[in-house]
């Protein structure tokens, strides 16, 4: 004999039951998680659980739909976002480290012992600050950004080649 799943609800009320959970877990996935798709599989499927119960199939298989329906959807998502996330990767000189690489001109003078950081070089048409110098620059000078430090750079002397140009 078949047991039955049997919680004392009258079998009219799983619709709302559902239909309420999908709305409450949607909204605690919008407001409380803030749309990271954790709560959503389960929303997805108390929202398919209730269109079940509609149409009044058994309370055993809406429990089913709605707790391993809802490890597929959350499966699926999950391949899904790791899937974007390799293919979406950022590159590297997005923002500020950009300017990693690029040449600077040095438009204050930069000084090892300068405690107050005046040192500013200019590149691409900004200025900026220059900080852990590890040798003076004079104005107008030329230097390779190498790194960035917060809101600054770290910069190191340009070789220059035969011509006086720097390479």
């Amino acid at each position: 004999m078949l047991a039955v799943l049997d919680l004392g609800i009258d079998l009219d009320v799983w619709p709302w039951i559902w239909l309420s959970t999908a709305v409450l877990f949607a909204l605690i996935e919008l407001v409380v998680v803030g749309g990271s798709f954790i709560i959503l599989p389960w929303a997805i499927s108390a929202f398919l659980a209730a269109i079940l119960a509609f149409y009044d199939v058994s309370i055993e298989i809406q429990w089913s739909v709605f707790v391993f329906g809802g490890a597929v959807v959350f499966a699926l998502l999950y391949r899904w976002a790791q899937r974007f996330m390799r293919e979406n990767t950022m590159d590297p000189g997005v923002g500020a480290d950009r300017l990693v690489g690029l040449v600077a001109i040095v438009t204050s003078p930069i000084d090892p012992e300068d405690t107050s950081r005046r040192g500013r070089v200019t590149v691409e048409g900004e200025v900026w600050g220059v900080v852990d110098p590890t040798r003076s620059y004079d104005t107008g000078e030329k230097v390779r950004i190498t790194a960035m430090k917060g809101t600054r750079v770290i910069v190191e002397p340009v070789p220059s080649t035969p011509g006086g140009h720097p390479s």
